[in-house]
């Protein structure tokens, strides 16, 4: 076995042990659920209505921009927070020890993070099939371009995540200002109601960032051509969605390594006690 190989298999295996202490976590599982049966039943409040001049479910319409929301806070605003977490609490120091740790604990997290936006997407879409008109429908022609939305934009936000991460040295500080912007940009992107309805220069800041273009593939997955009248040049322009993801994660790939190795060089044992009995202190 080469080392490569190696550090990948080694990679997953942190990711399954991630995976089991989530799921044998109270207030993660409840967390999620929370999360799901909140949007689930939100959404139920819509059904019946119909998008003006299109013909579609409000509730279908509107599942799309849940989708992208869960995309984007699972994989920049939980993982930012988790490497912030273990940076704190000693975790990071202890990968940084092993030999290939950092390699290993990069792939370990974005495997972790992906799994927690697949999950997600999951428990969202299953229910939707039996509640929402028209989503089975739509789901099954756009169930390739519902895939490699998903997957281009779990690459372009998780490694943003790990970058965002990398520049606080607490949780908290990400939870109080890294979720400002990131939710700024959201409630801009077009998730939850037509982009077109704001003023051009915010509809084209919007448009360099991915969050609106994972909106924008998630609707063309799910949704009739009949919603097209809501998109910019009535176009769900695939190619600049695939031209745009595609570019923020072969950024964030190129970033997000070099930031966790900075990052990493600056933890020691001495920092990490500190920032515990800072912790103790707040308690």
């Amino acid at each position: 076995m080469n080392r490569t190989t190696h550090v990948l298999l080694r990679g997953l295996a942190e990711a399954r042990l991630a995976l089991l202490a989530s799921l044998r976590s109270f207030q993660e599982m409840f967390a999620t659920v929370m999360f799901v049966a909140g949007f689930t039943v939100g959404l139920s409040f819509m059904r019946g209505g119909t998008v003006d001049g299109t013909g579609v479910d409000s509730a279908t319409a509107s599942l799309p921009g849940v989708l992208g929301l869960s995309v984007v806070f699972v994989g920049v605003v939980a993982t930012a927070m988790m490497l912030a977490t273990e940076r704190e609490d000693g975790t990071l120091l202890r990968a940084k020890a092993l030999p290939d740790g950092m390699a290993v604990y990069l792939i370990g997290k974005v495997v972790y993070a992906a799994a927690l936006v697949l999950a997600t997407v999951l428990l969202l879409v299953v229910p939707g099939l039996f509640l929402f008109d028209g989503l089975a429908a739509g789901l099954a022609t756009g169930w390739p371009q519902l895939l490699w939305v998903l997957l281009l934009g779990m690459v372009a936000s998780i490694p943003a995540g790990a970058v965002l991460g990398a520049l606080f040295d607490n949780p908290r500080l990400v939870n109080a200002v890294g979720m400002v912007p990131v939710f700024g940009i959201t409630m801009v992107s077009g998730v939850f109601f037509p982009i077109t309805a704001l003023p051009g220069w915010i509809q084209t800041v919007a448009q360099v960032f991915p969050v609106y273009w994972i909106g924008l593939g998630l609707r063309s997955a799910l949704l009739p051509d009949s919603m097209l009248s809501a998109e910019i040049g009535e176009s769900w322009r695939h190619l600049e969605t695939a031209g745009v993801l595609g570019a923020w994660a072969v950024a964030g790939m190129v970033l997000a390594p070099w930031l966790l190795r900075r990052m990493a060089r600056r933890v020691s044992g001495a920092n990490v006690e500190k920032a515990r009995q800072k912790a103790m202190q707040r308690v």
